[in-house]
């Protein structure tokens, strides 16, 4: 029989993150949880894939944590891939106006990497997810508006995919709240992977939060509905 959050007063799910994103969206999965986040040295080693960098992220914001042994770990890494090359964190104006150039009207990958640490018996669980994003064709002036706003600070490849008035997204293949930073669906798998018990119908929360229709959520949670039909 799972554990349930909700019967177990004596865990506590940290989110290994300072992101406003995150936290809105894990809030969606109704556990009780608190922020924690870490700082890590985030160079990318050489001849490191993007997949396996993001991974690695993921891995060390978690293990970076002192955890008491009734604390599970979530952490995440969100990175945006354009021709094998990742596009990070703004530095400036200039340098988040140069990103946004590169992606304009062009078709890029957004990865993030998810890890679940229980630091009662160190055992850990991990999860991906990759979304392709092509982006609409804006203009020069649009871009500075945006950048003037200042809404592309800390946000990987400069943008926010649901600000609706640089809207600078045209569609997604695969997860919309992965190009947020926290695909929901997967988040609900790897705790289920865990033993976790959750009594919410994520995808479907997930898309009354971000007004959307997904198509990929299926797909995604299949294995656990396969696993509740045994």
């Amino acid at each position: 029989m799972e554990d349930s959050f909700f019967m177990m007063e004596e865990k506590q799910l940290i989110l290994a993150s300072a992101s406003p994103r995150r936290t809105e969206l894990l809030r969606l999965l109704g556990l009780p949880f608190c922020t924690r986040p870490t700082h890590i040295e985030e160079s990318k080693l050489p001849d490191e894939s993007p997949q396996d960098y993001v991974r690695r992220m993921a891995f060390e914001k978690g293990k970076a944590h002192s955890a008491a042994p009734n604390e599970f770990v979530l952490s995440a890494d969100t990175i945006v891939e354009l021709d094998g090359v990742v596009l990070g964190k703004p530095l400036d104006l200039a340098d988040g106006e140069r990103i946004l150039k590169q992606l304009r009207a062009r078709t890029h990958k957004v990865h993030t990497a998810l890890t679940l640490q229980n630091a009662s018996d160190y055992s850990s669980f991990s999860d991906s997810c990759e979304t392709l994003v092509p982006m609409r064709d804006y203009s020069d002036d649009e871009i500075h508006q945006y950048l003037a706003r200042d809404e592309y600070l800390d946000k990987a490849g400069s943008y926010a995919i649901q600000d609706s008035q640089f809207h600078p997204v045209t569609k997604v293949e695969g997860c919309y709240a992965n190009v947020m930073g926290l695909p929901l669906c997967h988040v609900y798998r790897l705790l289920k992977k865990a033993g976790l018990g959750l009594d919410v119908d994520i995808a479907s929360a997930c898309q009354r939060y971000n007004h959307i229709t997904c198509e990929v959520f299926p797909l995604i949670l299949q294995d656990i509905d396969d696993e509740k039909t045994e």
